[in-house]
């Protein structure tokens, strides 16, 4: 019997029965579905999964790909797989070494370099490429990162791409990235840090007071504000900030009392209507890590369009 192998552990020469000249794990070259049954069954041997790992069918070899007990062989053959389902499911595979995400990072298709963002073995050396790599959603898949390194995040605030640094400055906890944000020309990176849960309240303030819409509609949606700051936005001059303070789920009752005589009766009516937990205000959503739904088409990732 074949010792149970661990993690990414590599297999050497088949163990043959005592004078025998044959293995002792199952033989491959069944059915289609009897190879993937062998694929997906715990008791299956390192050996016959790294025989796997080059069977026929894309739909085994992606089996292989997808477990976390799959022995390093097997694992780095797979990042060269020509079907990108199997690539991607090694590149989103925990086991997966960091020289195979090295590897996977570079991948030509984006499906399998941003599942590389998400898999928790990604390290600092793996987080390096994505920061220098011309791929717009995967660098900001890397600004989402929670607990990025400083330098890595001081390289993103200066990044090309405003998307990125809106991102950035939505999920960082880096007070110093959020204070050179806040400074940001782009309105949209400024709305991201209006959307930070992380900002003292002495920058929520100046973000009450920013000359774009968008960022002070996203202040009031997202986070808590002094009574000064409340008292200034209740009576702001415009109707979408004052809209997005009635719906708000964290505006305070007599902030919304307020707005119930507002002389704009779409404000007013959506102050006198308002119910909570019916989903009118946003949340900072959690990092996005490349997952792609079954059946979606070239895009973002889970489909998602902008």
């Amino acid at each position: 019997m074949i010792a149970s192998m661990g993690k990414q552990q590599d297999v050497g020469g088949p163990d043959r029965q005592s004078g025998s000249g044959t293995t002792n794990h199952p033989a491959t070259g069944g059915s289609a579905d009897a190879q993937l049954a062998l694929a997906q069954d715990p008791a299956t041997p390192q050996m016959t999964l790294i025989d796997l790992a080059a069977d026929p069918s894309a739909v085994v070899r992606k089996a292989v790909a997808s477990r976390t007990d799959a022995p390093a062989q097997a694992l780095r053959s797979l990042t060269r797989d020509p079907d990108r389902q199997v690539r991607e499911a090694v590149a989103r595979n925990s086991s997966t070494s960091v020289g195979n995400l090295l590897r996977l990072v570079k991948d030509a298709d984006r499906w399998v370099r941003w599942a590389v963002a998400g898999n928790p073995a990604c390290d600092e050396s793996v987080r390096q490429v994505m920061a220098e790599a011309p791929d717009k959603e995967l660098r900001g898949l890397l600004a989402e990162t929670r607990g990025l390194e400083p330098e890595l995040a001081a390289r993103l605030i200066d990044d090309v791409s405003p998307e990125v640094r809106e991102r950035l400055a939505t999920h960082t906890h880096d007070p110093d990235v959020i204070t050179a944000l806040m400074a940001d020309r782009t309105a949209r990176v400024r709305k991201g840090v209006a959307r930070n849960p992380r900002t003292t309240a002495a920058q929520r303030s100046v973000l009450a007071q920013d000359p774009v819409v968008d960022v002070r509609a996203a202040l009031v949606r997202a986070v808590e504000l002094d009574e000064a700051d409340l008292e200034r936005l209740v009576d702001d001059r415009s109707v979408q900030v004052r809209l997005a303070m009635a719906k708000s789920e964290i505006i305070p009752s007599r902030i919304r009392k307020a707005l119930e005589r507002d002389p704009d009766e779409t404000v007013a009516s959506a102050a006198r209507s308002f119910r909570p937990g019916a989903g009118n205000s946003p949340v900072v959503r959690a990092p996005r890590v490349g997952q792609r739904r079954s059946g979606t088409g070239p895009g973002r990732p889970g489909g998602a369009t902008r």
